[in-house]
């Protein structure tokens, strides 16, 4: 028979048990080690951004690691899935991405994840535009005169994007609708060889994202003419919004975010949420951003489900009518 103390002993833990349900989060995470999957490889924009997230992150949990896991290929899909299928309890989470979010299930006919379905929205990290650049061969030093350019060369000017239904291949083939031009698009695989091409001259133009041109941009070695967002960016200064010098209402950000598996509990959400809200007060980590050619961006999960929604059928209809299939 159980001794009187051993009794009290028990129910004394099942009356903590009891307490410790509504806030299942508080005690289990983090537990181990938090892997945050790029689903790109290294050195683009999504791995530019994540990799001070994560170590920021890791700094305000006292140490605890994080650690980023580079897991590219088929145009992000690849690392996605494997999120979406992985352990639903905060431990491993997608730096989520609009080509990843809300283009893919447009342009992968037997896309293997469903976007709602499969994550939960975590955290809004970042809006960043792309922005419209040339080698400083091309005859133009503004958004306008490229559009004057293209129409008098109609099927002549050539451009590059890191793949088929890359975010630099959406973002173009917005503006060439927008603008009523036509321009041969050239896709790479990547962002790295097409901006060696694009720097070498063999490229006019691209539309990549701040990150990826904004360094040859300061440099001189090539011309930004102008950025996606409606808005001037603080990230930019001196490139203006093609909405206000070309296009009026043109625009097509960038963003990204952590997102988890779906069945991630809500309290872990809440509050690897809160964590990433306080970082992007951080002013070491805003400077980076701003580096990087981006915008702190901090929302709660619900209006970062609200945008991914959104952008989904934006994306739809654009992807539709380019016609944009992947390779």
């Amino acid at each position: 028979m159980p001794s009187r103390r051993t009794l009290l002993r028990a129910s004394s833990l099942l009356g903590l048990s009891s307490l410790a349900t509504p806030a299942l989060a508080q005690a289990p995470w983090p537990s181990r080690p938090i892997t945050i999957v790029v689903p790109f490889p290294p050195g683009g924009s999504n791995d530019l951004l994540a990799r001070p997230v994560a170590m920021k992150l890791q700094q305000a949990l006292g140490g605890h690691p994080v650690v980023v896991e580079n897991r590219g290929g088929a145009g992000g899909t690849v690392g996605a899935t494997a999120v979406a299928r992985a352990p639903a309890d905060g431990h491993t989470l997608m730096w989520g991405h609009v080509g990843t979010l809300a283009v893919n299930p447009w342009i992968y006919p037997n896309n293997p994840y469903d976007v709602l379905r499969d994550f939960a929205p975590v955290a809004l990290v970042a809006t960043l535009p792309s922005i419209l650049t040339v080698h400083p061969s091309v005859q133009a030093r503004t958004a306008a005169e490229f559009i004057a350019l293209a129409k008098a060369n109609p099927g002549s000017l050539e451009y590059g994007s890191a793949g088929n239904g890359a975010a630099s291949h959406i973002t173009m083939a917005a503006f060439c609708d927008a603008a009523g031009i036509e321009l041969v698009h050239v896709p790479y695989r990547g962002n790295g060889p097409m901006l060696a091409d694009l720097m070498a001259g063999r490229l006019k133009a691209s539309f990549a994202g701040a990150p990826v041109v904004l360094p040859s941009i300061r440099d001189g070695r090539l011309l930004g003419l102008g950025m996606s967002a409606l808005a001037p960016s603080d990230a930019l200064p001196g490139i203006p919004a093609i909405a206000a010098e070309a296009l009026p209402g043109f625009e097509v950000v960038q963003w990204h975010g952590l997102v988890a598996p779906a069945a991630t509990p809500p309290e872990v959400v809440a509050r690897i949420n809160a964590a990433v809200n306080g970082l992007l007060d951080d002013t070491d980590l805003k400077a980076r951003l701003v580096t990087e050619g981006a915008d702190a961006a901090p929302r709660t999960p619900e209006a970062f489900r609200a945008l991914i929604t959104s952008e989904l059928e934006r994306f739809r209809v654009l992807i539709a009518r380019a016609r944009i299939r992947a390779d």
